[in-house]
């Protein structure tokens, strides 16, 4: 165990087995949601459970070498949403297509994470407006989960409307959202994963269909993988996508480690010298691009590596074992296929709600219209237009369009400007 340097960190392989097993009970919830997420975009669940399961094996093993922190990785909640919802059926793209910017962001990430441009396009983009995008897709997240649900539904004179809560199905994801915010409230090791079995039992019980049988072989992901399209996305057109989807997975990256790095006091402050800052995103990235692969969408830490931190974990020999742990989600296909989707979508509002937290960080001042204006927008646009690029775009737009108006000449640094070049291209392009 001399790569993870135990005893330097004040830990033990005890310690670290512990803290891998509580994380994989926390995050364990990404392999049959995601499942859900993606057969939305048209592929085959099967063998995307699969190839959930090995990205994030993969994920979390060159997470635990190459950085050698306690930061697990998985397909990355609202990246998800995003490509089933925003590019395959928002933008009626084949899902080849969707992993093909998949993969031509992960090597943009790739690109910008191994050299100073990563730097300098993070440190350009104002606070306010990088919290406002993590709170716009919990929004836009929160809204998917409840239209899943029929919770809210459509409606021809108000947009959208409440929906009928006398029917079973609305209850139980009612009780779902409830046993979800219960769980976590408490801080339950596996929230998640307890509030989906106790809500896939109860609809079991009330006459959904039971699993016939709970473990299986591993089914083949061949159906999904090495099918991304690169060529059809490399077009003019197609390029402020990219850098959405990039930019999206910087900052659900680089909130998530700030976060989770300051409660286990493994990350520097000064982000532009910190080496296993880097190192992790370095690792992200590389996962991203083997995701695509693979077959699933863009790989991102999670926020759940926090539960294994409060239980000691301190370097990369935790995320080693979370990913041995993930070796048995192979061999689950059968129930995670027979859980209802009342019971998987209630995870979507709570975490939802978890991103939209963001919002209470932002300093909105009067003073201050450019980034109160822009905020709003972000936030505002991404449910309601249903794509997080539309709400990234516009924010960008009304940002720069008010420091001109303003005379603010000194805000709009090179970043802020390129960046607002590229989301003019979006409603042009």
């Amino acid at each position: 165990m001399k790569i993870f340097d135990l005893a330097k960190h004040g830990t033990n392989v005890k310690t670290e087995f512990v803290a891998g097993f509580t994380t994989f009970l926390t995050m364990m919830y990404i392999v049959p949601v995601n499942g859900f997420i993606l057969a939305d975009a048209g592929m085959p669940m099967a063998a995307v459970v699969s190839a959930t399961a090995i990205i994030t094996i993969i994920a979390c093993l060159i997470s635990g070498f190459w950085s050698n922190t306690p930061i697990a990785m998985s397909v990355g909640m609202g990246l998800n949403v995003y490509f089933a919802y925003g590019l395959v059926q928002g933008m009626h793209m084949p899902w080849q297509s969707a992993l093909g910017i998949v993969f031509m962001s992960g090597v943009l990430f790739a690109v910008l994470s191994f050299t100073k441009f990563r730097t300098w396009i993070m440190i350009s983009i104002p606070l306010d407006l990088r919290r406002a995008i993590s709170a716009g897709i919990g929004a836009f997240i929160a809204c998917l989960g409840l239209k899943q649900l029929h919770i809210i539904v459509p409606n021809h004179d108000t947009l959208v409307a409440l929906g009928n809560l006398g029917d079973k199905n609305v209850l139980l994801g009612l009780f779902g959202i409830a046993l979800a915010f219960i769980f976590y409230s408490y801080r339950l090791k596996g929230a998640f994963i307890l509030s989906i079995a106790l809500t896939a039992i109860l609809a079991w019980a009330l006459g959904a269909n039971m699993p016939k049988e709970y473990f299986s072989l591993p089914n083949s992901i061949a159906p999904i993988f090495m099918k991304l399209d690169i060529k059809s996305v490399l077009t003019l057109s197609l390029f402020p996508v990219i850098v959405t989807f990039f930019i999206t997975d910087l900052f659900d990256t680089l909130g998530t480690l700030t976060g989770v790095g300051a409660r286990a006091g493994i990350f520097q402050g000064d982000k532009k010298d910190d080496k296993l800052m880097k190192r992790t995103l370095e690792a992200d990235a590389v996962a991203t691009i083997a995701s695509s692969i693979v077959g699933v969408c863009a790989t991102t830490p999670f926020v759940e590596s926090a539960s294994g931190i409060e239980q000691g974990g301190r370097t990369g020999l935790t995320a080693v074992f979370t990913a041995l742990f993930f070796v048995f989600t192979l061999f689950m296909l059968p129930l995670f296929e027979s859980i209802p989707e009342v019971a998987i979508y209630p995870v979507l509002v709570v975490v939802g709600v978890l991103m939209f937290v963001e919002l209470g960080k932002i300093s909105f001042k009067r003073s201050d219209l450019a980034t109160s204006a822009a905020c709003f927008f972000i936030v505002l646009l991404m449910p309601f237009t249903f794509s997080i690029t539309n709400g990234v775009a516009a924010g960008f737009i009304v940002y720069s369009l008010i420091r001109l108006a303003k005379g603010e000449f000194k805000e709009l640094n090179l970043g802020v400007i390129l960046l607002t070049i590229i989301s003019l291209m979006i409603f042009i392009l």
